[in-house]
């Protein structure tokens, strides 16, 4: 039986520049489901450091990924998160918290990821820590639920497949 797309919980996730807030925004509204900007819940010290250039450690986001599990606990009628979600033990730590958690994994190629990094001006992530994120991606090729997409496709055109994968997989999956 499929999961029921208005309570699904998937996270969108990728290197930095790949999409992810664009992408989550346009599935969680196509859904009916509540956002969660990952960005959103990094502590000041950790927005500090990568605005300085330093790379946060996996202790720097341990407690930035009990924070949205705890987010998604919250939302159990299903949520779109954003979040880099980069090593394997990171989504295993959100899949502890919400089983059943599909990720929309955002693919794209350092150079791109690069090139959009630099054309944010707003955002407190600089352009030379992709390469940091792209040394800790772990690929999530084997794991379950995992949907891979090229994040060079329209935001418009990666939401639609996100939301057809998610009203066809299955909920035992």
């Amino acid at each position: 039986m499929p999961t029921e797309p208005g309570r699904a919980r998937i996270v969108v996730m990728g290197v930095s520049g790949c999409g992810k807030s664009s992408v989550a925004a346009l599935v969680a509204r196509q859904l009916g489901l509540p956002l969660i900007e990952g960005d959103e819940f990094h502590p000041p010290s950790n927005r500090e450091r990568m605005a300085q250039g330093i790379a946060l450690t996996d202790g720097d986001r341990a407690g930035w990924l009990d924070t949205l599990a705890a987010e998604l606990v919250a939302r159990p009628q299903g949520a779109v998160l954003t979040c880099s979600a980069l090593k394997a033990s990171y989504r295993d730590r959100l899949r502890a918290a919400a089983p059943g958690l599909q990720f929309a994994w955002l693919d794209l190629d350092p150079a791109a990821a690069e090139a959009r990094v630099a054309q944010r001006s707003t955002h407190f992530f600089p352009s030379t820590l992709v390469a940091t994120q792209f040394a800790a991606l772990e690929p999530p090729l084997d794991e379950p639920r995992v949907l891979r997409l090229d994040a060079l496709l329209a935001a418009e055109e990666l939401a639609g497949r996100v939301v057809q994968w998610t009203r066809n997989i299955p909920a035992s999956a």
